[in-house]
């Protein structure tokens, strides 16, 4: 697992995952005079290692490693919602391995052996692709266990199954979610859920909420009772 020089933090940060201990330094070498800082790591469990750390502007995987390949990886990375761009190294000829690659994912490739300028002209090329998207919209939701509540939709989850709600319920977790974290009082959830001539009305349905999302309604994790004031919703 190596490091490369420090450049500004500006720089595109690069990680190279390739098995080839020769052509590790070498990209390294080559793309940190290019002006990317650049590192380095022997297979996909020190990249995952490296990505727990570090928010990766590129990666340059190589198709055929040891134990998990670059197509795996890089499917993985893309089950997990994880957009970081991705460049494989395929063989030379190997139409396979390049269809594969960019079916799981991959944003380009690049056959072995290759110009290093042009592995430099295409990192730059997918950074100019990423620059020139218009950012995409962060998806509105607060976790809280096996649940979560999409803020946009109204509906709450668990897992991929959504979980029906009485009106009235999902109108007191809306405002719950909306300022997670934040103590409510019982008489603002009860004036702007329309139950304001009943402040024991929203007990009942914080009672029955937690029966739907807490592991033991018995002692809440997520629905806590704010004493001698109201409730607040603490997300993961």
């Amino acid at each position: 697992m190596d490091s490369g020089k420090e450049k500004s933090l500006s720089s595109p940060l690069v990680l190279v995952v390739d098995d080839d201990t020769r052509l590790r330094k070498l990209l390294q070498k080559f793309l940190s005079e290019n002006g990317f800082r650049v590192f380095t790591a022997a297979d996909t469990r020190e990249a995952d290692d490296m990505m727990d750390w570090y928010a990766f502007d590129l990666l340059v995987v190589d198709v055929m490693m040891p134990g998990e390949t670059g197509i795996e990886f890089t499917r993985r990375l893309r089950a997990g919602n994880q957009n970081v761009p991705v460049l494989i190294l395929t063989a030379m000829g190997e139409t396979d391995d390049r269809i594969s690659g960019l079916e799981a994912g991959a944003d380009d490739y690049l056959p072995k052996p290759f110009e290093p300028r042009e592995l430099l002209l295409r990192l730059n090329g997918i950074l100019r692709r990423v620059m020139s998207k218009p950012p995409e919209k962060q998806k509105a939701e607060v976790k809280f266990g096996t649940h979560r509540y999409d803020l946009d939709e109204h509906v709450l989850y668990c897992g991929s199954e959504r979980v029906r709600l009485p009106l009235a319920e999902s109108a007191l977790l809306q405002l719950l979610a909306e300022r997670a974290g934040q103590d409510i009082s019982r008489e603002e959830l009860a004036q702007k859920t329309g139950n304001e001539t009943n402040l024991r009305t929203i007990d009942v349905q914080i009672t029955r909420l937690r029966r739907k999302i807490e592991p033991d309604a018995g002692t809440p994790r997520y629905i806590q009772t704010v004493r001698g004031k109201g409730y607040s919703l603490i997300p993961d």
